[in-house]
């Protein structure tokens, strides 16, 4: 069975086949180019008037210089994959940044999110999620160790159903709770529907409700109006600007992390955030 490459192993192999290639064709082993069947095949080839243009010549010299330097240090070349990287996640860096600065108030001052943690933090964790999303899940308790470490961090959640209907569902009773119940009762909707393996449907949702004494059919009348879809729909939209496809992702000071990590790089992103 062949197992699959890694970004940085798929580069490398491109790289080292790059290299071999070089020392192939600067050695002299690639052969010679094939000669036209015939001096009117070339003619009909080039512009009228125009003249080939001489193939630029290898300097056999250099070619061996080259294939001796690689094949006694091999590990440059993936020594330029590590550079390659490095390079390219400062691009991605710098490209988040701007991201977040274009978007800052939709980010960090929407009124129609719900903000946990430190309400006067220094510093802000903006989680993008979807209730169907395991990843989101094992999330949580690294989020809940964040701010036990750290009681000094602000933490805005924003729904972003994007694994179909029951996250959709999920999504809008969590924020026809919050508009319509306030933030406490969101809180632990949010922290229940966060820990639930099973199938979001209607009778879950009531169980929901009943267990925390939230009007169900206030709630439920809620979820399908413009005010819900308004903030689904901007969510996303959102998301897009900062082209972010995946749950979760999260928003620290001009960071964003993509995917799932646990409290101890939050902890390095929020001292990276207070720099």
């Amino acid at each position: 069975m062949t197992l699959p490459l890694s970004d940085s192993a798929l580069i490398g192999t491109c790289l080292a086949a790059s290299a071999l290639g070089l020392i192939v064709l600067t050695s002299g082993g690639g052969g010679a180019a094939p000669e036209p069947e015939s001096a009117a095949q070339t003619e009909t080839a080039l512009p009228l008037g125009a003249t080939p243009a001489a193939p630029d010549a290898v300097d056999p010299e250099f070619g061996e210089q080259v294939r001796a330097y690689l094949l006694q240090n091999p590990e440059v070349i993936f020594e330029a994959v590590a550079e390659f990287e490095r390079r390219n996640a400062q691009a991605q860096g710098d490209m988040d940044g701007a991201l977040i600065e274009a978007n800052a108030e939709a980010l960090f001052n929407d009124p129609m999110s719900w903000v946990g943690g430190n309400p006067e933090g220094d510093v802000t964790l903006v989680e993008f999620l979807d209730y169907k999303c395991g990843f989101c899940k094992r999330a949580l308790p690294e989020v809940d160790a964040l701010l036990e470490q750290d009681d000094n961090i602000r933490v805005i959640v924003k729904e972003l159903p994007i694994l179909g209907a029951e996250s959709e569902l999920a999504s809008r009773f969590a924020i026809s709770v919050l508009d319509l119940a306030g933030p406490e009762a969101y809180e632990s909707v949010h922290v229940e529907l966060m820990g639930y393996e099973g199938s979001i449907t209607p009778d879950y949702l009531e169980d929901v409700a009943d267990s925390l004494d939230l009007e169900l059919e206030e709630i439920v009348a809620h979820m399908d109006s413009d005010t819900v879809s308004d903030v689904i729909e901007g969510n996303r939209a959102l998301a897009q600007r900062l082209q972010i496809s995946g749950t979760p992702t999260f928003v620290m000071g001009d960071q964003m992390i993509r995917g799932f990590v646990p409290t101890d790089a939050m902890l390095e992103a929020a001292a990276i955030a207070r720099q």
